[in-house]
């Protein structure tokens, strides 16, 4: 066989491209779970890591420290076969949900808490002054100028939970990557995998390119 009939074998792909659909909704529909679940979180875990009583403080920087170290694989493979021994059987999405919404609240916390660190001290204190409670003074005037400056590092964020959706395939959950590899162990070709990797990089390239443009649009905003 030549390297084209090999790795790129247009009969092979098209039979296969129905599966690699359905895989790449499945990692879509996973990606966005742990995004609209995980950034909420992590905005409160920051919130608490800043402003909480201090043993609470303490332990969201251990929650933070703990899984932004752990690969998410790890986290993967302790939700869906440890927890089945203490009794707390998840399906699979459930599972994969759960792990891809912890550890992208653990970076979107950090993400956060260095977002509205970086917001100016005067603003607290000109807010004070007026009279404004904190929760207020949180809510109207850090929160909208923190969520500026965090843009661009959330989204890169969103761009490497998209891409680790690829583990869910190790708790037998059909994404992108699952149904690629089942594809090519059926038609005996690689080819499914290169067609599957191609549609990754068509799907989370243009969200690269917006996280490059969201940076050199901030960082013009601050030389003004």
């Amino acid at each position: 066989m030549t390297l084209l009939e090999t790795f790129f074998n247009l009969e092979v792909l098209g039979d296969a491209f129905p599966a690699l659909l359905r895989g790449l909704i499945n990692t879509f529909l996973l990606g966005i779970a742990g995004i609209g679940l995980g950034i909420p979180c992590g905005l409160i875990i920051g919130l608490l890591r800043l402003y909480g009583p201090k043993p609470v403080r303490y332990l969201m920087v251990f929650y933070i420290d703990i899984f932004r170290a752990a690969p998410m694989l790890v986290v993967l493979m302790l939700i869906y076969f440890a927890l089945p021994f203490v009794g707390i059987r998840l399906s699979s999405w459930t599972c994969a949900i759960l792990a891809f919404t912890m550890v992208m609240a653990a970076f979107s916390a950090e993400v956060f808490r260095s977002g509205i660190e970086g917001i100016p001290k005067g603003q607290f204190e000109a807010a004070a002054a007026l009279g404004l409670p904190f929760l207020v003074t949180l809510r109207k005037v850090v929160l909208p100028q923190a969520i500026r400056i965090v843009i661009p590092p959330v989204t890169n964020n969103c761009v490497s939970m998209f891409k680790d959706t690829s583990l869910a395939s190790t708790v037998a959950l059909a994404e992108l990557m699952k149904e690629g590899l089942d594809a090519q162990a059926l038609y005996a070709n690689p080819t499914p995998l290169i067609g599957a990797a191609l549609i990754y990089i068509a799907f989370l390239w243009p969200m690269v390119r917006l996280v490059s443009l969201l940076e050199k649009k901030f960082t013009q905003e601050k030389k003004r």
